[in-house]
Formats: structure tokens, sequence, C-alpha cells
């Protein structure tokens, strides 16, 4: 037997397979090789690939419609469109209110009559 890393020669049996691959390639020459030709696949017709580009845009076609239409209705569920919510929601406002503000020109001052002032 042969175990690996040894120098060992080979086997009966491998030499009589060397033989028979060696004596297989010299038989082989150019003229039992045939021509080259190109590859014979199925052709596709005209046709067929009418037809896929037709049945694609129909479905793009279809998909845009979904998404229009989605839009139409989000849109016009009442007939107006949906409000768009503040950016930021409103705080009151911190401090005290600010008083009127006073009149340039001096109001005249007219007394007033108190209830425990004497009736002529």
């Amino acid at each position: 037997m042969n175990d690996y890393g040894t120098t060992s020669g080979a086997t009966p049996v491998e030499e009589r397979l060397r033989a028979a691959l060696a004596a297989r390639a010299h038989a082989v020459g150019p003229a039992g090789l045939r021509p080259l030709s190109p590859p014979a696949g199925p052709v596709r017709s005209r046709r067929t690939l009418v037809r896929r580009a037709v049945v694609g845009g129909m479905a793009l076609a279809a998909v845009a419609a979904l998404v229009f239409l989605t839009l139409a209705f989000l849109t016009a569920r009442d007939g107006h469109p949906a409000p768009t919510p503040p950016a930021r929601a409103p705080h009151p406002s911190s401090g005290a209110p600010s008083p009127a503000p006073s009149p340039a020109v001096p109001s005249p001052v007219t007394p007033t009559p108190t209830p425990r002032a004497a009736r002529p």
C-alpha cells in the first residue's frame, strides 16, 4: 500500500490507469472533434417580447393609479384637505398681564360726591 508522504513507487493499478488514460489521449485527434457551432437555445419571438412589455406597462399603470386614488381619497374625505397640526403646541404666556396704556393727555378730575357729605 502507498501512504501519503512516502516516496515508494506507484502500485500496479495506478500504472495501468495512467497507461489507459495516455492511450485514450493519444487516440483523440483533430479529425475526431466536432466543429464549433453557436449554442442552439430557444429563440424568443417578437410577439413574446411585446407581450411582456405590455403586461409590465399595465402593471406599472395600475400601481400608479392605486397611489393616486389613495392620496385623493385621503385628502378629500370631507371635501376639504386635512388640517395640518401646528409646528409646536401653544403655551400660555407666563407673567402678569400688561396694564392698559395711559392716555397722553390727563383727563380732568371731577369730584364725586361721597355719601357722607352733607346735602344742603
